[in-house]
């Protein structure tokens, strides 16, 4: 490979390293802007650098503004959209081109960009619905526990507050508040994924509130239901972890075997990239893992759904 190709390499690894550090810690974006501006406005949140930072004209000027959604922490510039792990995809697949004197891999890469994107975006809805569900037994627990101590069923409520159920858990807490329909606000609610024990927290306000019955007691029994079928789900996700990093390891074999190869000396990479019968092996080998990796992972959700 000559000195041009290995240039390209690096000067291709160096820029998807500093789009993946554009991609940092709030931390770090923190600690940039204190050191911009001198590190004031730490006392002062609302005024100082913090409240600086809100202007419109300072965000164009930087060009760039830290997202925070459900699928994770990612960094927006421009007109680019988000940019987030995926973006690794294009460097290996531009270095693989390069490696190989072939577009193929780039144009893989691409493709691999929305696929691992969608992903992305899968595993942190999981993990939002996760949250969400704690937070759900979390707010069974505290509304009990002001019970006990003697609140009203809305006082109670508005002490243990609804953290983590973002809009829906607004409307309660504001149908607690002024005097709203709490069983209607929480059916509401629990409409999001993740939070559907909220029904039965509404179905328990109902009938304390209609019949007189405990609502700490049926909150209770609640948050103890939620909280048994979260560590059966737990413990089943621990259960599949060996089938998992199995299937993993099953579908990094064929890279693993182009590394030996090219280690020997066979150049494997010219013959899939560069002859018929490579290009063969090449699509048949690729549907062969996408449908093994398929299987595997729908053997797994129905593991888990189960």
């Amino acid at each position: 490979m000559s000195v041009a190709s290995v240039a390209l390499v690096v000067a291709v690894l160096c820029a998807g390293a500093a789009l993946r550090s554009a991609g940092g810690r709030t931390e770090d974006v923190r600690r940039r802007a204190r050191t911009l501006l001198g590190g004031h406005g730490e006392a002062d949140p609302t005024g100082g650098w913090r409240a600086w930072l809100r202007v419109e004209g300072v965000r164009k000027w930087c060009a760039g503004r830290l997202v925070e959604g459900d699928a994770g922490r990612r960094w927006s510039i421009g007109r680019w959209g988000d940019i987030g792990q995926e973006v690794w995809c294009l460097p290996v697949g531009l270095a693989l081109g390069v490696l190989g004197g072939s577009v193929v891999p780039v144009a893989a890469s691409v493709v691999a960009v929305f696929l691992v994107r969608r992903w992305l975006v899968t595993r942190g809805a999981g993990r939002v619905r996760e949250r969400r569900a704690a937070s759900v037994i979390g707010l069974c627990a505290a509304v009990a526990g002001e019970l006990r101590a003697g609140r009203q069923p809305s006082q109670a409520l508005l002490a243990a507050g609804a953290t983590g159920l973002g809009a829906g858990g607004s409307a309660v807490l504001a149908a607690a508040r002024y005097g709203g329909d709490v069983p209607r606000a929480l059916r509401g609610a629990a409409r999001q994924p993740g939070a559907e024990g909220l029904t039965g927290m509404a179905a328990c306000w109902q009938v304390a509130v209609e019949g007189g019955a405990g609502l700490a007691s049926g909150l209770e029994r609640i948050a103890a239901g939620l909280r048994a079928q979260r560590d059966q789900r737990d413990e089943l996700r621990a259960q599949l972890a060996g089938p998992r990093v199995t299937a993993l390891m099953l579908a990094l074999l064929p890279a693993a075997g182009l590394l030996m190869g090219s280690a020997l000396g066979a150049d494997p990479l010219r013959v899939l990239l560069h002859t018929p019968a490579g290009w063969g092996c090449l699509v048949i080998g690729g549907l062969l893992e996408w449908g093994g990796v398929a299987w595997t992972a729908r053997i797994v959700a129905a593991a888990e759904g189960a």
